[in-house]
């Protein structure tokens, strides 16, 4: 049986979710598990995050992770020659990934 709430009540739980950390993929995931279906309301995900500047580009995030457990790894293992060289690869596809995404490269 699906919930009853409204578009205001749904978008307060995107908010919600989205200050535990949650990407717009992992919050669509959870709220179809609370039975509660994005597709029923007017606004995506997505975009309500994008009104309130909260969205982050899932691809972005992931890639990031990436990068810093890649680094911890080399700061431990100097001599981890394929470690530097991925390190290297992952650090460009962030600047890609921000560059094409309008982030502002740090």
């Amino acid at each position: 049986m699906e919930k009853e709430i409204t578009q205001k009540d749904f978008e307060k739980k995107v908010l919600e979710l989205v200050g535990k950390g949650l990407t717009a993929e992992k919050i669509g995931e959870t709220l179809r598990k609370e039975e509660i279906h994005p597709k029923d309301f007017e606004k995506k995900i997505g975009k309500i995050l994008k009104e309130n500047h909260k969205y982050i580009n899932p691809d972005l995030k992931n890639v990031e992770e990436k990068l810093e457990k890649i680094k911890t790894h080399y700061q431990k293992n100097k001599q981890d020659k394929r470690a530097k060289r991925e390190k290297d690869r992952v650090f460009a596809q962030v600047r890609k990934l921000k560059k094409y995404s309008g982030v502002n490269i740090k």
